[in-house]
């Protein structure tokens, strides 16, 4: 029985203790409970231990107690395949009751282990859990009542596809279920409203079978709620209406007249949080292909809300604080973001894609508003219904917003209905852009890049005009005023680069020393769009950059003496992509002593596991690939510190991973070896052959430590590691070759559809690397041994329905070379090929 189980009471007084002391800030008292709890941890019945003293010591602090419930719910969700069907037993009898706790801490993370037990059990194992969760809706008590929708609203965030699929003696449970949630939509209670609101919205994103049977009373009943008294209600309302536009758009389409009047009101609520999600509606309705034409008669309408809705807030104005000239104080550790760094990507012959995901500089999208930030805060949790919740600290720049998502909006609709919709759009620009408000201009030039991309071909007769205008705001005195014009800026680059010479004295030339001197402006947040805007002509213009070197770099290395930490990365993206973007131009002896100056005073200040040093590394690979053999004179020390730093790595996560309680956060950073293979691959594509020297004396050597690296546990390790070894099989192969009876079983193990579906990059690499290696080879007779297996694996990729067009590519060119080696074998499956 579950409930036979006694425990020692030795056991639950040092439990207890730890987790009185657990709210102690020093560190070692936290190291030293951590270790402690996690040698406790190894014991069968420890979930008994902790669910015991969170359900049944009522003498303890609620701290202790909770600490004690949250350790059993991560517990029961990390380990789940340790705990015994008698701790399962003996948890499913203890928690249920903990619901009805008077303490709402408490009943918060019952609510919480509960969730997680569902998970863990599935809906059809435990229909006694299933059956108190729904009993307790009903319940005369409205603290219990809300426990037990807020737990079915927590598991129908976590598992709503098997809580669909379930099936109980040939009954759905979701058939009985959302018609009591529909019922508590009409709770007095708030919050009984927003879970249940909550619960619904998850079964309309999945289609639901149960949520479709019950469709016309789901749209009643958010008619019912649209003017409920509460934001936070209201706010579900909407983000229901954009969930039923999302999967079923037909059930709206007899209403879409009150629904789009409901939703341009929504959008101007007071409520920003309600607001947001109503703005939202429009990003969906705009790309909903069987709806767009009901949208066209209501562009009229929208489009001046759109624009309203645009102008920063006083909210938003005070929330960023002082924006003054900013740019002598140093940056706050707050306002540096973390960035993700991948590995490179290689393919063959330096091939293009139609279809290949076109290049961006992180620091254009990191100004740019973004959709996919709308997808930001969708974990609600119990704060949704405290009206009065505290703003996050976040800059307002950089979270997804009401003015972030018109502006995307806007976007959308200039890409879906084009030009159609500046009959509307332009007289509100014009007022706008004219507008003595600087609030009113700013936003007004929001818009103007909004309608970028979808609207250019109707903006063209208009931009010899606007183009000038924006040239002249740069000088404006609002620094927001300035930094949004170096974004619509940017957006119009490629037209302001044009082809002819007079166009580009008219309108380039103005535009590229405009956005130089934001680069250098007072402003911190004007320099960020600055230098991300021109990052942005960068790509745009490429090659066409280059009779403009001297005036660009001498504006980045000015930079670089007046950024904090925060611009820099987004400087050092800048110089990355100059480099990418003109190539062989920059290998110039003045050029190279002009750049190398401050990125080698970087360099020399920064030590080998400083943070800071990671995006240096990442930008010199693009400028030792530019600056080819004129980067001789650095290659040296770059070299030798690239490959000290993969051997301390490598070093530190071994000694690390023979420490059984060394906690994840405490692994040493993949992130330095990805950016130092990537700055070596880098090296090696510049210098050529030149680089056959670096790889066979700078010690300790590079390719030995190339092998812990391809075998790495993290894919972008191994992904920048199989670049570099198809780069070393082009510039370094004598080096290379005594290496490959070690290397290539590693490169076989990574081309597979396996691989290809798990990791792609790592198996796009590692085919491009086998093709290097084939192409070095053709002479080489101990090569062929490799041909058979690696022709299979390359056919079954190249062959397989979801290949993609890289990797098809990487692979077809492969077996191509291989056919320098294996005649025989790759005949054969040319012909299967064709």
């Amino acid at each position: 029985m579950a409930t036979s189980w006694s425990p020692q009471p030795e056991g639950i007084a040092e439990l207890v203790e730890l987790f009185r002391q657990s709210t102690s800030t020093e560190r070692e008292v936290q190291r030293r409970i951590a270790h402690r709890l996690d040698a406790i941890s190894q014991i069968p019945d420890y979930l008994n231990y902790l669910v015991l003293v969170f359900v049944q010591m009522t003498n303890e602090e609620i701290s202790t107690r909770s600490v004690a419930g949250l350790l059993a719910k991560n517990h029961l969700y990390f380990n789940s395949q340790r705990v015994s069907p008698e701790s399962l037993e003996f948890v499913k009898h203890m928690i249920l009751p903990a619901l009805s706790f008077s303490d709402t801490v408490l009943r918060n993370v019952a609510s919480q282990i509960v969730a997680v037990l569902m998970q863990v059990l599935k809906p059809a194992n435990w229909i006694e859990g299933l059956s108190s969760l729904t009993q307790a809706m009903d319940s005369s008590h409205t603290e219990e009542a809300e426990a037990a929708l807020s737990t079915f609203a927590k598991i129908s965030e976590d598992m709503p596809e098997e809580l669909d699929a379930c099936e109980i003696q040939g009954m759905r449970p979701l058939d009985v279920l959302i018609p009591k949630l529909l019922q508590a939509t009409a709770h007095t209670d708030t919050r009984i409203r927003v879970h249940a609101l909550n619960s619904l919205n998850q079964y309309i994103q999945i289609g639901s079978p149960s949520m479709n049977a019950n469709m016309d009373g789901y749209i009643a009943v958010l008619f019912q709620r649209a003017t409920d008294e509460r934001p936070v209600v209201r706010k579900f309302v909407c983000k229901a209406l954009v969930y039923v536009l999302t999967t079923w758009p037909e059930k709206l389409a007899p209403d879409m007249n009150n629904v789009v009047e409901y939703m341009l009101y929504s959008t101007q609520d007071k409520d920003e949080d309600v607001a947001l999600e109503a703005a939202e509606f429009w990003l969906q309705f705009s790309e909903e292909p069987r709806l767009v034409e009901q949208l066209r008669p209501n562009l009229p309408r929208i489009i001046p809300v759109l624009l309203k809705c645009m102008v920063y807030s006083e909210l938003s104005l005070l929330m960023m604080g002082d924006i003054g000239d900013d740019a002598a104080q140093p940056d706050r550790p707050e306002d540096i973001k973390p960035r993700h760094y991948g590995g490179t990507t290689h393919r063959s012959e330096h091939m293009e894609s139609s279809d290949a995901t076109t290049h961006k500089s992180r620091a254009a999208i990191d100004v740019e508003f973004d959709e996919e930030d709308a997808n930001d805060g969708d974990d609600d949790d119990e704060d949704d219904f405290d009206d009065d919740d505290d703003f996050d600290d976040d800059d307002e720049a950089g979270s997804w917003n009401l003015r972030k998502c018109c502006a995307a909006a806007l976007d959308v609709l200039a890409v879906q209905f084009r030009d159609d919709i500046l009959p509307t759009l332009l007289p509100l620009l014009k007022d706008r852009l004219f507008s003595d408000d600087w609030l009113q201009r700013e936003a007004g030039i929001l818009a103007l890049g909004a309608v970028a991309e979808g609207c250019i071909d109707g903006m063209t007769p208009h931009l010899p005009t606007l183009v000038p205008l924006l040239v002249n705001t740069l000088q404006d005195p609002q620094p927001l005023v300035r930094s949004i014009t170096c974004w619509t800026l940017g957006r119009y680059s490629n037209w302001c680069a044009g082809e002819a010479i007079e166009h580009q004295q008219q309108y380039f030339v103005p535009v590229l020393e405009g956005l130089l001197s934001m680069v250098l402006d007072n402003n911190k947040r004007v320099q960020e769009a600055g230098c991300s805007a021109f990052a942005t002509l960068e790509e745009e213009v490429g090659q066409a950059l280059a009779p403009f070197l001297s005036p660009v770099l001498r504006a980045l290395v000015m930079a670089f003496d007046k950024y904090h930490q925060k611009n820099m990365l987004i400087l050092y993206d800048a110089v990355g992509t100059l480099a990418d973007s003109v190539g062989p131009a920059l290998n110039q002896p003045e050029y190279i002593d002009m750049l190398m100056q401050p990125l080698t005073a970087r360099w020399a200040s920064l030590d080998d596991t400083d943070p800071d040093l990671i995006p240096l590394l990442e930008c010199m690979a693009s400028v030792t690939i530019a600056m080819g053999p004129g980067f001789q004179p650095h290659a040296v020390p770059v070299f030798q510190r690239c490959v000290n730093i993969i051997h301390q790595n490598l070093v530190a996560y071994e000694q690390a991973m023979t420490q059984p309680s060394t906690a994840d956060d405490e692994l040493p950073d993949r992130t330095f070896l990805i950016v130092a293979l990537d700055l070596l691959s880098g090296l090696c594509q510049g210098l050529g052959v030149q680089s056959q020297e670096l790889v066979a004396n700078v010690q300790p050597l590079i390719l030995p430590q190339l092998l812990p690296c391809l075998t790495n546990i993290e894919p972008p390790v191994r992904q920048s590691a199989f670049a570099l070894l198809g780069d070393l099989a082009i510039n370094a192969f004598p080096q290379l070759k005594p290496y490959l009876p070690t290397h290539m079983p590693l490169i076989l193990s990574q081309i597979s559809p396996e691989q290809m579906h798990e990791t792609l990059s790592v198996c796009n690499n590692a085919t491009w690397a086998a093709g290097e290696i084939a192409l070095q080879s053709h002479s080489d007779p101990d090569f062929q041994v490799w041909v058979p297996e690696l022709l299979t694996k390359l056919m079954a990729v190249l062959m397989h329905p979801k290949c993609v067009k890289s990797l098809s590519e990487n692979a077809a060119v492969t077996i191509g070379r291989l056919g320098l080696v294996g005649h025989t074998h790759c005949g054969a499956a040319a012909a299967c090929v064709y």
